[in-house]
């Protein structure tokens, strides 16, 4: 591919704070002008000083953190528009007093640099690229969307990469060349992506709309009644979780028909957001709080799991374990009982909501966690001690996160940034698995 990082938007442009220092006369005052360190001073002659060379009393407030949630944001509640109130904690008001674990500065990316107005170079303490990490690299970032993206797809054996986004179109992406080939607009939300074997299914108001990749053919499933939330495919059969909180079954039947509606799953009292399948069983996650259990051969509710206070945004399957992740701040693993039942096993907490969960592994076999958080971050931990391993940054929160053979994995951002990244030093065996765009850094 060449997918090149000419494309990026990394190298964010700077605004020289040369201009400011030409100065007509003298400044009138010992005092450094803070709209100058912020490059936004726009004053000249100015009487404050525009050098950076502070006197060694002088020190910088902290930027304050916005409470601001935009009203697309997974922290409202996608039914009623109401902010949830378990992510308003005093650390998103700003109130740093009660952060149990500030961050290092080092770790944390610099929001002047994002903007493009860092002025301070070299010398701020602050991160001015977009992860922190050694064992891996950002690939491409791939810019065409307008809103967030909202699903990526790499089907088994195809060059394209799929994503589709709330701006209402899918865009194919060509892993040669790292160029959109095409651009579909379906007149509606993209609510959520996913595919399996040659088949990509979109999630979308009111229906679900299916590709075969392999013979072109496409069809408009309904059913469905509000946005479609999630999708999953398991035991032959195409899960979809809907606004209603009713979760509609489609069983694969032959190829002349193979969308047949098998009886709804009910139970959630509020919309269905996340899904996922393992051992047999379909878990579904919901704006209700709850986690339910189905058996894949019955289609009936087996268990329902109370822990979380806030959205369930997220479910994962690893090992024998389930993994859930909320707007509570909380990642909890359930574990089986003796008696087949789950409970928790163990409850990590964040300092923000969490929206996403994606699991692989790295080059070295290790099971490795990506946790997209409220607060615009990726964290990638090691399973199962949840170590640290890094931390990806954008400029608004990522939406989905998807993963793909050859230590591949993608990122997709509220502002429509979809960002390829792999697993640095993969064994040879497995880059000879991966498209020609995506074995080039």
């Amino acid at each position: 591919m060449d997918i090149k990082t000419a494309r990026s938007s990394v190298g964010w442009t700077q605004k020289s704070a040369a201009r400011y220092n030409q100065l007509q006369t003298a400044p009138t005052s010992c005092r450094v002008r803070i709209y100058w360190l912020e490059g936004k001073c726009n004053r000249n002659p100015c009487r404050f000083l525009h050098d950076a060379s502070l006197p060694c009393n002088v020190y910088h407030r902290a930027a304050k953190l916005s409470n601001y949630i935009p009203g697309d944001c997974p922290g409202k509640d996608p039914e009623t528009g109401a902010v949830n109130s378990a992510n308003s904690t005093s650390r998103d008001r700003g109130d740093l007093s009660t952060e149990k674990n500030p961050q290092k500065p080092q770790e944390k990316v610099c929001h002047y640099w994002i903007s493009g107005n860092c002025v301070k170079g070299d010398a701020c303490p602050f991160l001015h690229k977009w992860f922190c990490g050694v064992d891996f690299v950002q690939l491409a970032k791939l810019e065409g969307h307008k809103k967030g993206v909202s699903g990526i797809a790499l089907p088994a054996g195809s060059t394209k990469l799929y994503s589709g986004s709330k701006d209402g179109t899918v865009r194919i992406w060509d892993c040669h060349t790292g160029q959109c080939d095409q651009v579909i607009n379906l007149g509606g939300e993209v609510g959520c992506f996913t595919s399996e074997g040659p088949w990509v299914f979109v999630g979308m108001p009111n229906k679900v709309k299916a590709w075969d990749i392999q013979s072109g053919a496409s069809y408009d499933i309904s059913g469905p009644v509000g946005q479609v939330h999630a999708m999953e495919v398991g035991n032959n059969m195409l899960f979809a979780g809907a606004q209603d909180g009713t979760i509609l079954v489609w069983k694969g039947v032959s190829e002349a028909d193979p969308f047949q509606m098998a009886a709804p799953l009910r139970g959630h009292t509020k919309g269905v957001v996340s899904l996922t399948v393992g051992r047999d069983r379909l878990y579904s996650g919901s704006i209700d709080q709850t986690i339910r259990v189905w058996d894949l051969h019955t289609l009936e509710c087996v268990q329902e799991l109370v822990g979380h206070t806030d959205v369930v945004m997220s479910l994962l399957c690893w090992d024998e374990y389930l993994l859930s992740c909320s707007l509570d701040q909380t990642l909890k693993v359930w574990g089986a009982t003796k008696g087949g039942s789950l409970e928790v096993v163990y409850t990590h907490h964040v300092d923000h909501g969490l929206l996403a969960l994606a699991g692989m592994s790295d080059a070295g076999g290790k099971p490795v966690l990506l946790c997209a958080c409220i607060d615009s971050t990726v964290r990638l931990y090691e399973l199962p001690s949840f170590t640290e391993r890094g931390k990806i940054f954008s400029r608004r929160e990522f939406r989905t996160l998807q993963t793909a053979p050859g230590g591949l994995f993608f990122t997709g951002d509220a502002a429509g940034m979809l960002t390829v990244w792999n697993w640095l030093d993969l064994p040879k065996s497995q880059q000879e698995q991966v498209p020609d765009l995506m074995e080039s850094c």
